[in-house]
């Protein structure tokens, strides 16, 4: 089990994400770092976590705005050796290269871009299985077609994102017994504590996001 920090990132700063509310996010307030400045932001969560990877989420890009591209390739240069797992909508917003893996939200799919990312020879892309009040966004379909997911899917119950309320168990519980044998699935939202990181650990997740207990000064050790 791997903790995995995030940031949002909206105007060039990093967001406190709150039940995937976007329209009301503020700056950050942290007790690891002081202020909402990205690379000092990124830098304060990898000490914290140990983690060799960070997940981005482009709040802008995702909106329908102009992409954060130059601030992207900021982190890269001021990050190296961290593979960062960049959420910027389909098609994304900055192309994969060594030490950036896209993921794509079903959020931004319908049918007919699913059945071309399908088509896609590249494999290196990470899916996010997006869901709101229980709900699937975008392309409900893809659920019933685990046979073309990649290897990492992310559950992501953007509702619970920032509540502290826990994790998505049921839906979580469900993922896991549609994924085929390559596939490992990623819990995002809700995480509150280290009993939560155990038994996600022990239901065969392999990996958890976490942005709002980190900054909380809350404990979450890797297993």
């Amino acid at each position: 089990m791997k903790i995995i920090p995030v940031i949002d990132l909206l105007g060039g700063q990093v967001v406190h994400a709150v039940k995937g509310q976007r329209a009301l996010y503020q700056p950050l307030k942290s007790t690891l770092c002081s202020g909402c400045e990205p690379v000092a932001v990124a830098n304060a969560l990898l000490r914290h976590t140990r983690s060799e990877t960070l997940y981005i989420a482009d709040l802008d890009a995702l909106t329908e705005n102009k992409p954060q591209t130059q601030l992207i390739h900021t982190l890269r240069t001021e990050l190296p050796g961290v593979e960062l797992w960049l959420d910027s909508g389909y098609p994304p917003s900055v192309k994969a290269c060594p030490g950036l893996r896209p993921v794509i939200g079903s959020e931004s799919l319908d049918s007919d871009t699913w059945k071309r990312l399908q088509s896609s020879p590249v494999k290196s892309w990470i899916l996010s299985l997006d869901f709101f009040n229980g709900a699937p966004k975008g392309y409900a379909g893809i659920q019933a077609q685990a046979e073309g997911w990649p290897d990492h899917v992310i559950v992501m119950s953007l509702d619970n994102v920032g509540s502290f309320n826990g994790p998505d168990w049921l839906q979580l519980e469900n993922m896991l017994t549609r994924k085929p044998p390559h596939c490992s699935i990623i819990a995002a939202g809700g995480v509150r504590h280290h009993a939560d990181i155990s038994r996600l650990s022990q239901m065969g997740i392999s990996a958890v996001l976490a942005a709002s207990a980190l900054h909380a000064g809350i404990e979450l050790a890797a297993l």
